[in-house]
């Protein structure tokens, strides 16, 4: 497959030494100044959705949401500039709380009004995942008070039938709009594990029991140990490769009780194997965005977050990563900043970079050795 770009697609190579060090140092030096600068609106104290590759403008704002917000306040509190975290964490609360249903909006127009109004599990796990990691770092009293009732109000609103959650559910929590998705419990399953940490509250262990036992119940493809994206017997279901290797991270490098009580564990080691033999291409490295049961592609796509879900994985199992990170890095990663995403012949299907793709980058970078 030939390394193609589409016009107007960055072209300055990023220098691309094997290691986790040459990746960190382009992140601070490259990734986070754009969201300090070009890429944070002042006016309103919020992140553009994204920015150009080259001049890193931002793209004309249709809306702001509360993820992207939340995954910048991760960000900035991870990077230690908590002056800005401290900024971001303060219009997470002014724009996107939701003062009279309780929760938080799903997004904000360009003027700062609330927009789509309804309640997302997604954006409820990133506000406690990134309130956890601010909290942690600042000592923010606000921050552990919003992500306690966050928390709360996640188990008391969200439950579809037993104990497992919905994805999403309208303004007022009293209609459910889509029911349990994988993905969304992917990331309460990161915000459980970051809140234990920053709070070392018991409770987390069994909200984790909990979740646990929901996923391996509902989602597991025991054929392969894959999560799938769907209940397992729902149509049009399908096998993500990048989040096989994010499930891997999360499980195994936490090695939590609650993981292995279910044998999540057990199940992502099969997991992993079965989406590097059939999720990865050969010749480059990448990572597909989707197979079927069996591991045929059906989704050729390579995105970024994938990838670097990929290294962490490999950095958790202990595998040789030197000739990955290179890969990685020569079709992702350029002097300005990121690829996106890729299509399945190798172009530049998307050259605009969003101002959530940093997390996964440092979320990544930070696993691998030096």
């Amino acid at each position: 497959m030939q390394d193609q770009t589409t016009p107007g697609a960055p072209s300055t190579r990023f220098a691309h030494p094997q290691s986790g060090a040459a990746l960190r140092a382009h992140y601070a030096n490259a990734v986070l100044p754009i969201w300090r600068g070009p890429g944070f609106n002042a006016a309103l104290r919020l992140p553009f959705e994204a920015v150009g590759p080259d001049d890193h403008a931002p793209l004309p704002p249709k809306r702001y949401r509360a993820m992207a917000c939340a995954r910048q306040l991760f960000v900035f509190a991870d990077a230690g500039d908590l002056d800005h975290a401290a900024t971001l964490f303060d219009s997470l609360q002014h724009y996107f709380h939701d003062t009279r249903n309780g929760g938080w909006f799903y997004s904000v127009d360009a003027n700062g009004a609330p927009l789509e109004r309804q309640k997302d599990l997604y954006t409820h796990a990133f506000v406690v995942f990134a309130c956890a990691h601010y909290a942690r770092k600042s000592g923010s009293a606000r921050a552990f008070a919003v992500l306690d009732e966050t928390a709360k109000l996640i188990e008391a609103r969200f439950p579809n039938a037993g104990d497992v959650l919905n994805a999403v559910v309208a303004e007022d929590f009293a209609a459910t709009l889509e029911g349990p998705l994988q993905n969304p419990l992917m990331h309460l399953t990161e915000a459980w594990l970051a809140a234990r940490e920053a709070t070392g509250d018991a409770a987390y262990d069994a909200r984790l029991a909990t979740l646990a036992e929901s996923i391996a119940r509902t989602f597991v493809h025991e054929q392969t140990g894959c999560i799938a994206e769907l209940p397992i017997g729902a149509a049009n279901n399908r096998l993500e490769p990048g989040h096989q290797f994010e499930w891997y991270f999360l499980v195994n490098g936490s090695s939590h009780a609650a993981f292995k009580a279910v044998a999540l564990d057990e199940r992502l080691e099969r997991a992993f194997d079965f989406a590097q033999k059939h999720g990865i291409e050969a010749e480059t490295g990448g990572v597909f965005a989707a197979l079927d049961e069996t591991g045929r592609v059906i989704d050729g796509t390579q995105r970024i977050w994938a990838q670097t879900e990929y290294l962490r994985a490999l950095a958790t199992r202990g595998d040789a990563l030197g000739e990955q990170i290179d890969r990685y890095a020569a079709r992702f990663l350029h002097a300005r900043g990121w690829v996106e995403c890729r299509s399945a012949d190798g172009s530049i299907s998307r050259a605009d970079m969003p101002s959530t793709t940093p997390y996964h980058l440092a979320t990544a970078h930070a696993s691998l050795p030096a």
